[in-house]
């Protein structure tokens, strides 16, 4: 007897005998139970999912002489006939090579004939999107209203292909793809009918490389049986397949974690060794750090439970497994485009190492597998902020009076102060420690929102950075400061100016160096160095220690002489920009700003913008502002309305050089030539 293949000899002729497709299954017992059977079944999936299979079994199930129902009898003529392939009822028809309109004709001459031997004519379509557009019009009227004793049994790869009249005419049934896991089992089970020794590491390797398909897991199967000599081994499998072993994964995994170098290169030398398909070795490994990130998601899982991903799971941080699944996806995609796959493999490896983070730690050093800092490279080490010293000048103890604001000498940076050492927080105010030497505030130098402004500042000869002066131009006197210094206990404490009492940028200087505004600036207030003067065991004087921001009185502004200017500092963008470019400022009061639009861009209003326009002051003035949005007349030229004239200028200048230009002169006096106005446009 000759043999049979597996995916034929373990080809289920009934339900029960099914793997998977259980949503499938269950509507079609209960519709055959029920005597609620419909004329016309699409199946849809996949390759090798079961379509061809459960349209025979349903097909047995209405022409068994036992009668309809979801068990058919297997023994009767009818059953065996339609195993068999030849009963005569059952016509199957495959249409990818019958596609003409004239075999659909034919097929359909004989449907108002009853059946022969059956209970019903059951016409079985394989891949009936093949079909060309002229026979799915030829099958319309009879699939819709067939005679009772016809049913239709339609199977497809691609539904999509289907007209819409023909899918609203049937029963659509979708069969999955079957799950690793299922096809394991099943092979399992055959292997262990068939008697033939396996290895489950064998037909794991199967079970994945049949993406979903039964009847290609069994076709493989029988592959790797023959090359095995009988058996199926890992090792086998794995070469028939082109894939690589666990172990080679570990070692590929290990050397990740290590940044071994030469490690991942040895690895790339041994599967060139073994003529490994490189683009299977990234997807196994993808596979591979995708189980890891489960073992790390869930410890008690079974993921992590299992010895393959457990070591890795506890070398690589969550950060690394992200970091390389992704390099890894994106390796695979370009494979195609390297010059040879094993290089571009190797550069998808190395490129794991290159950026791979710096500075986190093993994953059991904390939430989230974060570490110690001080495990980054000396190369990788972020650059220190500058260390500015700020020396306090006579000139600015005699300003500390209330003289008013002054415009910095340098108005390319502003002052921002960093914050208190940690060790001088929770110092007690009575101890010995004013003997240190005082330490120099940390202060970092930002760029101002001047547009275009020059850098003017002085270089300072102590560290070589520029000169960076107060942003409010109000000093604590020497008096105040040696109070505090009493009360504090040392010197590193106690701020220089009120600038870093006050960690924020002033609205009215910045303004001023942007649009030229004038600026009514309110007088400091000396609560916290009065409160801390009063000796340090005063309340207060702790108090103004732990919370050295004082409230600030608002800065008073007249409206603006130059809203563009500074619209161009804030950087908005989109309608937001679009709804400031048509308004102008028409009132600020303190840290509140009305700003009033035109018409045009009324419709533009909205809480979102708003916000916008708030985060972009906080951010360039380092204020919280509120803004008030209005619609009338602007009572000026808006931003809007300036752009709109130079650009009517900029074509006016345009059109007239064009107009008296000499050469257009001459082609106009010897050829009649004329100028389109229109389609001049300006250069910039």
């Amino acid at each position: 007897m000759a043999y049979e293949v597996l995916a034929r000899k373990w080809r289920p002729d009934r339900f029960a005998t099914m793997v998977g497709q259980e949503h499938v299954l269950r509507a079609l017992v209960h519709a055959l139970e029920a005597d609620r059977l419909h004329h016309a079944y699409l199946f849809t999936g996949t390759r090798g999912v079961g379509k061809t299979t459960v349209a025979r079994i349903l097909a047995r199930c209405l022409n068994c002489e036992e009668g309809v129902g979801p068990e058919p009898c297997g023994v009767c003529a009818s059953c065996v006939e339609i195993s068999e392939g030849r009963f005569v009822d059952l016509i199957e028809v495959d249409a990818a090579s019958r596609t003409k309109v004239e075999d659909t004709r034919e097929l359909l001459d004989n449907v108002q004939y009853a059946p022969t031997r059956g209970r019903y004519k059951v016409y079985l379509i394989d891949e009936v999107h093949m079909l060309s557009t002229s026979s799915f019009n030829a099958l319309l009227k009879t699939l819709e209203e067939p005679p009772p004793h016809v049913k239709f049994l339609l199977a497809t790869t691609d539904p999509k292909k289907l007209p819409v009249t023909v899918l609203s005419r049937c029963l659509q049934f979708h069969l999955k793809n079957m799950t690793p896991e299922r096809i394991l089992g099943h092979l399992q089970h055959v292997l262990g009918a068939e008697a033939v020794e396996f290895e489950d590491e064998a037909l794991r390797a199967l079970a994945r490389a049949a993406d979903g398909s039964m009847r290609d897991a069994l076709s493989l199967t029988d592959q790797a049986v023959a090359h095995g000599g009988g058996k199926l081994l890992a090792d086998d499998v794995a070469r028939m397949l082109g894939t690589i072993d666990q172990g080679a994964l570990e070692r590929i995994l290990d050397a990740l974690a290590r940044s071994d170098g030469p490690a991942i290169v040895s690895c790339c030398d041994d599967l060139a060794t073994h003529a490994a398909d490189f683009a299977n070795v990234l997807k196994e490994l993808m596979s591979a750090l995708h189980q890891v990130a489960l073992a790390q998601a869930l410890p008690d899982g079974p993921h992590a439970q299992d010895a393959r991903f457990s070591r890795a799971s506890q070398e690589l941080t969550p950060e690394d497994v992200q970091l390389c699944y992704q390099i890894a996806l994106t390796g695979l995609r370009d494979l195609p485009w390297s010059p040879d796959p094993r290089s571009g493999f190797e550069m998808t490896l190395l490129r794991m190492l290159a950026f791979k983070p710096a500075g986190v730690g093993s994953p059991g050093a904390g939430p989230g597998g974060a570490g110690a800092s001080g495990d980054r490279p000396a190369g990788n080490a972020a650059p220190e902020s500058p260390r500015v010293d700020v020396s306090h000048s006579s000139a600015a103890e005699e300003n500390a009076h209330g003289q008013g604001a002054r415009i910095p000498s340098s108005p390319d940076s502003v002052l921002v102060a960093g914050p208190p050492p940690a060790d001088s927080v929770g110092r007690d105010a009575r101890s010995e420690l004013h003997d240190e030497p005082a330490a120099s505030p940390t202060l970092e130098t930002v760029p101002s929102v001047a547009a275009g402004a020059r850098d003017r500042g002085d270089a300072s000869p102590e560290s070589g950075q520029k000169q960076v002066v107060s942003s409010t131009g109000f000093d604590i006197p020497a008096g105040e400061r040696e109070a505090l210094t009493r009360a504090v206990g040392t010197t590193s404490d106690v701020p220089r100016s009120s600038d870093e009492l006050v960690p924020v940028r002033d609205f009215g200087e910045t303004i001023a160096q942007a649009s030229s505004l004038e600026v009514v600036a309110a007088p400091p207030l000396p609560s916290a160095i009065e409160a801390a003067a009063q000796g340090p065991e005063s309340p207060s004087a702790v108090d103004a220690r732990y919370d050295p921001v004082p409230p600030r009185d608002p800065v008073h502004l007249h409206v603006p002489s130059d809203w563009h200017s500074v619209l161009d500092a804030l950087e908005l963008t989109g309608m937001t920009r679009e709804l400031a470019a048509h308004g102008l400022p028409t009132q600020i009061d303190g840290y509140r700003i009305e700003l009033t639009v035109s018409s045009q861009a009324e419709t533009l209003i909205a809480d979102v913008h708003v916000q916008r326009m708030e985060s972009a002051l906080a951010r360039v003035l380092g204020a919280d502002f509120k803004v008030r949005i209005l619609a009338g007349d602007p009572g000026g030229e808006t931003p809007s309305m300036r752009a709109q004239r130079e650009r009517e200028e900029r074509q006016a200048q345009a059109v007239d050089a064009i107009e008296n230009d000499p050469g257009i002169a001459l082609l106009r006096e010897r050829f009649g030539a004329l100028v389109q106005s229109e389609s001049i446009r300006p250069l910039t």
